[in-house]
């Protein structure tokens, strides 16, 4: 592993394939060798944890984390007790416990824990998943009355509801007990409830503030099962079992794009644990549709497992998400996973003609804001939220994207590190902009007349542009470091999985191949919009199986597939290939630069 730490672009590369410049990751070598020696690992192993700034003192929980460790004291959140006491009373009083959910993957998986949990305690529920052209996001009044005049008593809204004043205040006035189970941004004044549990109500610590919902899900079925222990309701029937529960928290917290620190790290770690098990009927028959045979990370958990349940919600029946992770059927679980997969790829083919067209409004218009603002009538509401992550990836900028129907814009905006986004949507609707909104420091989504659009963009471009000002505005890849072909073995491959799950707060160690050539390239998948290559440096060090996926949506793609021979730099993730038993490696590119551009010989 080379430590090149030229001042320059790594290996000279100021901008790549993809417009970006290659940036060593930080850390501290020294310190690195230090925790090496400590715990025992490999040099390589210290050193990824000194440049994720892992604190010394918490190294060995952050390689074997467990929720012995970080698992916090469910009561210590504000609102717990009351609606632990609650949902006891509804369970022993026979009444009919509602879940309200949202329609994406956290909201599927929080819901289909509690239904699990609760009916696993002896409890009646029912659960209610909005449809999201027709309702929207989030609780509302028809609803709920619904719910309530169906003999529901309580009702948990999971990952929504914390902005939800109109709809709550007449579920409270129907007498509707609602405790609202949520982690998107609050506000100074809480919604009429029974009970608010929110890591991010502004009078909590915000120790928390970064779980899913999911993860808020399971703290209230962990003190509500506490609850019923504690008053003997197991005396006479089995306890349910809640680490069984982890996969659904693991999938839901991985998809949400949480930061994987702290808690997250944990319940994901031991979740994904317990997902390799394929116990969930559903999720056993979602992998098999998804032909997904080998052993399963939060990478097919996020990028595999998670976008066709998101599917149902998106372009097809809102609920189907959750009845695929309730069900125990395995019949029913397979023609709903069937059914998840074919709307996944119909998503597929809605999502690129919408961001074709919203390209094209951004390239017209020359948007050099800070903000990336677009919208128009016809666009499918349930892919805003992909094409907004998608130009924002596309022009490093956060960005709004809104479905005009009838006078009214529904839209989704991604927003970048530094800019808070939800945050600045709900000032947008306390200036009046807004039928209504929320969200997170990441995502968020709004509803607004189409007359306000204009208007919105300024207020919200404002926003960005200041939070932004002191930002470096160039694009850049963190690097690890170097790596030669022969050094991509299985055991390098294991020693990097020491460091796993990966995601938000734990980047994926990325290494840098340098002069490579491109000895057989191909454009592969449904839409032919990924390149499948085999890379060599010429030197007798070996070959290197890669996969670029999307590529021939940028540059890189077609450079790759008509190299004829020429030098590249090659960035990636290095990969067990276990496909069909076989025990290899293959590197996932992310980007590359033609080598003697870059400045290497």
């Amino acid at each position: 592993m080379d430590g090149n730490a030229s001042p320059h672009g790594f290996l000279g590369v100021e901008r790549s394939l993809r417009g970006l410049r290659w940036r060593e990751r930080g850390g501290d070598a020294r310190l690195g060798l230090a925790l090496a020696q400590r715990l025992g690992v490999p040099e390589i192993v210290g050193r990824m944890l000194s440049c994720r700034g892992v604190p010394e003192e918490a190294c060995e929980r952050f390689l074997a984390p467990t929720l012995r460790d970080t698992l916090p004291d469910p009561l210590s959140f504000k609102g717990m007790a009351e609606a632990a006491t609650r949902v006891v009373r509804a369970i022993q009083a026979g009444e009919i416990i509602a879940v309200f959910g949202d329609y994406d993957v956290d909201g599927a998986t929080a819901s289909a824990l509690l239904k699990r949990f609760l009916e696993a305690a002896g409890g009646r529920v029912v659960v209610y998943i909005p449809d999201r052209q027709r309702e929207g996001y989030g609780p509302n009044a028809p609803a709920l009355l619904k719910l309530k005049a169906a003999g529901a008593a309580v009702a948990i809204t999971v990952d929504c509801g914390v902005t939800s004043f109109a709809p709550l205040a007449a579920a409270a006035e129907a007498g509707l007990d609602v405790v609202v189970v949520d982690h998107h941004v609050a506000e100074p004044t809480l919604p009429q409830a029974l009970a608010v549990i929110n890591p991010n109500r502004l009078d909590e610590s915000g120790a928390h503030g970064n779980l899913a919902a999911v993860g808020v899900a399971f703290l209230l079925a962990v003190a509500v099962n506490r609850a019923l222990r504690e008053a003997g309701h197991y005396a006479s029937r089995a306890e349910p079992d809640l680490i069984a529960l982890l996969d659904l928290v693991a999938l839901g917290t991985v998809c949400d794009v949480v930061p994987l620190t702290g808690l997250n790290r944990a319940l994901v770690a031991q979740g994904l644990k317990i997902m390799r098990q394929r116990r969930n009927t559903g999720i056993a028959a979602l992998a098999d549709v998804a032909r997904l045979a080998e052993r399963i990370d939060a990478y097919h958990a996020g990028f595999i497992l998670g976008p066709r349940v998101n599917a149902g919600g998106r372009v097809g029946a809102a609920d189907l998400g959750t009845r695929l992770l309730s069900t125990d059927d395995p019949l029913e679980a397979r023609q709903i996973a069937t059914e998840l997969d074919r709307l996944n790829d119909e998503r597929r083919q809605i999502e690129a003609r919408v961001l074709e067209e919203a390209i094209a409004q951004v390239e017209a218009a020359e948007m050099k804001a800070p903000l990336i603002f677009v919208a128009k009538a016809g666009w499918h509401p349930g892919v805003i939220g992909i094409v907004a992550s998608r130009l924002k990836d596309r022009y490093n900028r956060p960005a709004l994207v809104a479905s005009i129907e009838n006078g009214v814009a529904k839209g989704s905006g991604r927003s970048v590190a530094g800019a808070p986004l939800g945050a600045m949507v709900i000032a947008a609707r306390q200036a009046g902009l807004l039928v209504n909104g929320g969200g997170h420091a990441m995502a968020a989504g709004f509803t607004a007349a189409t007359g306000k659009l204009d208007a919105l963009r300024d207020f919200i471009g404002a926003r960005v542009g200041e939070a932004l000002a002191s930002v470096e505005p160039v694009r850049e890849l963190a690097i690890d470091g170097a790596l030669v072909c022969g050094a991509a073995t299985p055991d390098f491959a294991a020693l990097i999985e020491r460091m796993a799950p990966f995601g938000t707060g734990n980047s994926e160690p990325r290494f840098a191949f340098a002069n490579l050539r491109v000895l057989r390239a191909d454009a592969v998948g449904q839409e032919q919009a990924h390149v499948r290559c085999v890379l060599g440096d010429g030197a007798g060090n070996g070959r290197l199986k890669a996969v670029a996926f999307r590529a021939l949506e940028t540059a890189l793609g077609p450079a790759l597939l008509k190299s004829q021979g020429a030098g590249f730099h090659v960035a990636g993730h290095i990969r067990a290939d276990n496909w069909q038993g076989r025990e290899g490696v293959q590197l996932l590119i992310d980007d590359a630069a033609p080598a003697l551009q870059a400045g290497s010989k």
